[in-house]
């Protein structure tokens, strides 16, 4: 099965690009406000570290919330071209509730303007490429259309970041999702509830439903697995100790860029992924998804740009 609409499957499109739509918002934390939301980490990772991206989402068209979102784009050097202004909604917020252990659970403010994401145009090479998204930018209808006719349009690979949460029409939502997929990441629960609605029988049969190329399942501090065709488990590694836990936010967010990234730049995959995985570990040491200067990634943009190129 394809689904370019020709003969080459889409996993074998070459992919020098990424376009990431969805959500740029405010995490409000205790102890203050940080720019956040993960289609928004990832578009700013993936710029530090040197792959071709271009975000598209939607934010107010004054509020305070919104420069705050400009100015770490730029911090960034994340091209904010893609960045619609909204004059009747305001930026999005949500509510970090922290716990002890480091853990996080959120409350996402409504009708905020990045549920209104209008269909953008878009230069010829930005659908060609990657096209990543996740699941709560679709929780209202115009951003959910906007990003399907982004995909038809798309003949590049395509990768879902799975992210379900409570009162959404899951079930559904997830099965559309899946069915513009080709890679997938979940964590465990994802993965446990994904199986119980579609696949009791396995990974393998997860997969074989919706044609997914690759499953990327992440376990915290138990590291990670990759499963590729017929469920067969890939790669995988154990966790990352981070002894300067601050919290967990972002962290599944920066495992996701620097695969993207590696994937975009034609590196290797198993080293890319074990770098991945060392990233993830690293931004848990940070309050918030990223840290407040970019430079302190330059380290992990070099460790990338040195692994091998992939294996033709």
């Amino acid at each position: 099965m394809t689904r370019t609409g020709d003969n080459m499957p889409r996993e074998q499109v070459a992919a020098s690009t990424v376009l990431v739509l969805g959500e740029a918002l405010i995490d409000e934390f205790h102890d203050g406000p940080v720019v956040g939301g993960a289609p928004f980490n990832v578009a700013r990772s993936l710029a530090v570290l040197g792959a071709p991206v271009h975000f598209v989402s939607r934010i107010g068209a004054e509020d305070a919330a919104a420069a705050l979102v400009l100015e770490s784009a730029r911090e960034y050097a994340l091209p904010v071209a893609g960045l619609q202004r909204d004059a009747r909604r305001a930026t999005g917020r949500v509510s970090v509730l922290e716990s002890p252990d480091g853990g996080h659970r959120f409350q996402i403010h409504a009708d905020a303007a990045w549920d209104h994401i209008e269909v953008p145009e878009l230069e010829p090479r930005w659908a060609e490429g990657w096209l990543y998204f996740g699941s709560l930018a679709q929780r209202s209808p115009v951003s959910r259309h906007s990003l399907r006719a982004l995909a038809k349009r798309n003949r590049g690979p395509v990768f879902l970041d799975l992210n379900l949460r409570p009162g959404e029409s899951l079930r559904e939502l997830a099965a559309e999702s899946l069915m513009l997929a080709d890679w997938v990441k979940v964590n465990e629960d994802e993965l446990a509830q994904l199986q119980a609605w579609f696949a009791p029988d396995g990974v393998a049969a997860l997969m074989a439903r919706f044609v997914l190329t690759r499953l990327l399942v992440t376990r915290g501090a138990q590291g990670f697995e990759l499963f590729g065709p017929g469920g067969r488990s890939m790669d995988g590694g154990a966790g990352v100790l981070q002894p300067q836990l601050r919290d967990t936010v972002g962290a599944g967010d920066a495992f996701t860029a620097m695969l993207l990234a590696g994937l975009c730049l034609g590196r290797s995959l198993t080293g890319t992924l074990g770098l991945a995985n060392r990233y993830a570990a690293a931004i848990c040491g940070l309050r918030g998804p990223l840290p407040a200067d970019p430079v302190v990634l330059s380290t992990w943009r070099a460790a990338l740009h040195a692994l091998p190129a992939a294996e033709a």
